[in-house]
């Protein structure tokens, strides 16, 4: 089986030597996604605008894999504060129509650019 890198122009670009994501077989695995936003390339302003961006970056990375978030099992969530658990729920429970994949949430000492939020999944097809 071999592996094969997904990447669009409609997600931020990779801050380091990684993949927006790799399909291996019927499964895509995504890098975690900040809260920044494509066109800037400027984290959001606050907690919540940054679960939002993050979010819709996944989207676009399942997208281009023909995949949506209906195809996601598993997210990982990471959190600079885990006080912001509420407010990261609220906004990612609108991404999926109750069917809810498994999740882990942690809280990190720190996250890239100094992000608040960072999100990755896996789906597969």
């Amino acid at each position: 089986m071999s592996k094969t890198v997904i990447h669009t122009a409609s997600a931020p670009a990779a801050i380091g030597p990684y993949s927006q994501a790799i399909q291996m077989g019927d499964c895509v695995f995504t890098s975690g996604q900040l809260g920044i936003i494509p066109e800037t390339g400027e984290l959001a302003q606050g907690v919540e605008a940054q679960a939002v961006w993050a979010m819709r970056n996944l989207g676009e990375i399942l997208k281009q894999a023909g995949l949506s978030y209906a195809n996601v099992i598993k997210t990982t969530v990471f959190v600079a504060d885990l006080a912001d658990f509420a407010k990261i729920n609220a906004v990612y429970q609108t991404f999926f129509d109750g069917a809810y994949p498994a999740r882990s949430c942690v809280q990190v000492a720190a996250l890239p650019k100094g992000g608040l939020v960072e999100i990755e999944c896996i789906a597969a097809k």
